[in-house]
């Protein structure tokens, strides 16, 4: 008899034992030396706690709102493409799984199954995520996700281009089929052929305004790492930034997206919500991500592996498991809710960035 995991590193070792070992690869790969996948990681053992005696946390209160929704625990599922090679079911038992813990699921692009099949077993919020790679085709992705009913848009621009992931070279890994897509709609023929030019290489910051022009839905800008870039994106009125390096999937040696936080929040100052993305393992790392600013936290890989091992149940169990984690960490740390989460509460080897300590 199997007992059912402790913890997300558990449901890691048995989710290989159920995949094949292209897609294990594909799932839990980087690019290059794969770097920055493995400080993704590093970086929260860098990052120590500084708890809080004598604090009333006989309960603690882990709710908290995104873009004005209300989730239940500070824990969002993040984009990742091809989840029916997980499961049969692929994004309907995670967006179910989702719904049951509370929490919202961000939708990729490239998911097994459409939008719309999606949005129709969803319980709970849903966000959308875009590539841009014509105008004529995001423009009806835009007007499909309005229809079906998802609350916000997020744009992924770390990926002007494929990165070198050659784990799957190695593997000769086949890809997989897109619900929202076939191939040649994708590659859109019948765009006119200034669309045709705008391919993801393309797209910059005044692609973001005619984005804007589309929709009413607010805009979150997933890969963003640098000071710089976060205040571009406000003049360019986002509702959001998720601080990401794709986990570790894209520029191999870019900076862990816990490091680059600090520096993001502190640009940003307040002026819209951000989120982290990458390295999410225990409910001690979601807690040190908002100590040192994020509204929420994105987890991917560890989803997908509660997906492979017991579809709905498994994603609500993987999210169930973080959520158990995080109470308990803010119980030891002295923060009876998550406002109560602050800089204060942590320390690190390098420079972190500091505000003003949130009295309790």
């Amino acid at each position: 008899m199997v007992l059912p995991p402790l913890n997300l590193f558990e449901y890691e070792k048995q989710a290989q034992e159920h995949l094949d070992t292209a897609v294990w690869d594909h799932y839990q790969g980087g690019s290059d030396d794969e770097v920055t996948l493995r400080a993704c990681r590093d970086a929260f053992a860098q990052v120590w706690l500084r708890p809080r005696a004598l604090v009333d946390v006989s309960s603690c209160d882990l709710r908290t709102t995104v873009l004005g929704t209300p989730i239940s625990v500070p824990v969002l599922v993040a984009p990742t493409g091809g989840q029916g090679l997980a499961h049969s079911e692929g994004e309907l038992a995670t967006v179910r799984g989702a719904g049951a813990a509370g929490t919202l699921m961000v939708v990729a692009m490239f998911s097994t199954r459409s939008l719309e099949e999606i949005a129709q077993q969803a319980t709970g919020p849903r966000w959308l995520q875009l590539y841009v790679r014509s105008r004529a085709q995001t423009r009806h992705v835009v007007q499909r996700a309005q229809a079906a009913g998802y609350q916000a848009l997020v744009l992924t621009v770390d990926s002007p281009r494929p990165a070198r992931c050659e784990r799957d070279w190695r593997n000769g890994f086949a890809g997989f089929p897109f619900g929202n897509y076939d191939e040649a709609e994708f590659i859109d023929p019948r765009a006119t052929e200034g669309d045709k030019a705008l391919i993801q290489d393309a797209v910059t910051w005044e692609m973001l305004d005619w984005l804007r022009s589309l929709t009413s839905l607010p805009i979150v800008l997933k890969g963003i790492l640098t000071a710089e870039d976060a205040r571009f994106a406000l003049e360019h009125g986002v509702a959001g930034l998720i601080v990401s390096n794709h986990g570790g999937r894209r520029l191999d040696g870019s900076v862990p997206a816990l490091m680059a936080l600090p520096e993001v929040i502190e640009a940003v100052a307040g002026r819209c919500e951000v989120y982290l993305d990458g390295g999410i393992r225990r409910g001690t790392d979601v807690l040190k991500a908002l100590a040192l600013g994020a509204r929420a936290v994105l987890v991917g890989r560890p989803v997908l592996w509660g997906l492979a091992v017991n579809g709905e149940q498994g994603v609500r169990h993987v999210l169930s498991i973080l959520s158990q984690e995080l109470e308990t960490a803010m119980a030891l740390a002295g923060c009876p809710g998550v406002k109560q989460i602050h800089s204060s509460l942590v320390r690190q080897r390098g420079t972190f960035g500091s505000r003003e300590p949130a009295s309790l």
